[in-house]
């Protein structure tokens, strides 16, 4: 073989690699995200720093940086689709998302609808209000109203333990609950630990955690059936961990460590 044809020989194999690489990254994602091209997400945009919209108008936070991750390992193009708390599940099961990455906490009633990854989040749900409120325990809610956004883990752990003397007053999505808190309607809520985070911002040294409802953790979830994504999505978050890469993600938007209950 002369040198020019030793030449085509080499050329031809290394686009062939290269293509061969292409056509593997995208053959990664399971079907029918594969066949389409295209992962849908459903993500919160209200609930900072797991998801909002940004300077630009669009998506960002924790969530939308592991979308973004999950579609790049595909090889897919992203289309993140905004949900609120109470219709993330419907979406997912009437098709119009393929997944849902938007702090959704893993709960026995909910794995009766979904099924969900190993956790890839997690936070602690507590009672938050005005400091001038001597609250130590469920008991003392009774006579009190408090807030909770509704179809919520805050929700499920709050009337598991509230007394029928408490006046609950549920809301549709995190910011209207933060809202009541902050007109005065709501003496307290059950909220997460990251959202008080943003509370604080507005109103500093007010208010204070009464306490703890539960630990929470949160996972990706997908329609029940879906093993060959579940299975694909597992290994997802088991590579990003043991990458750091979750730790890296976690660390930019909290400041803070990959919680043990994630990362264990």
């Amino acid at each position: 073989m002369t040198a020019f044809m030793k030449g085509i020989a080499i050329a031809a194999a290394v686009v062939g690699t290269i293509l061969g690489h292409i056509g593997s990254s995208a053959a990664q994602a399971p079907a029918p995200i594969a066949e389409k091209g295209v992962l849908r997400v459903g993500m919160l945009v209200d609930f900072p720093p797991f998801g909002f919209i940004n300077a630009q108008g669009e998506p960002d936070g924790f969530d939308a940086d592991v979308a973004n991750a999950l579609a790049e390992r595909m090889g897919v193009k992203l289309e993140i689709e905004q949900v609120t708390g109470p219709n993330r599940i419907p979406y997912l099961l009437t098709d119009k998302i393929d997944v849902v990455i938007a702090s959704l906490g893993i709960t026995d009633e909910r794995k009766k609808q979904v099924a969900f990854t190993r956790p890839y989040a997690a936070m602690l749900n507590v009672i938050y209000g005005d400091k001038a409120l001597k609250i130590g325990d469920p008991a003392g809610l009774a006579g009190h109203s408090v807030g909770v956004t509704r179809a919520s883990v805050q929700e499920t752990a709050l009337l598991a333990v509230a007394p029928t003397e408490a006046k609950v007053q549920k809301y549709d999505d995190d910011a209207s609950a933060v809202q009541a808190l902050l007109s005065g309607q709501a003496e307290v809520i059950g909220v997460d630990t990251v959202t008080i985070e943003d509370i604080e911002k507005r109103a500093p040294a007010k208010y204070d955690i009464k306490f703890e409802l539960s630990a929470q953790v949160q996972g990706i979830a997908v329609r029940p059936g879906s093993d060959q994504l579940l299975t694909y999505l597992n290994k997802f978050v088991d590579e990003m961990i043991a990458s750091g890469k979750l730790d890296e993600i976690h660390r930019k938007w909290f400041h803070r460590p990959l919680p043990k209950a994630v990362s264990n």
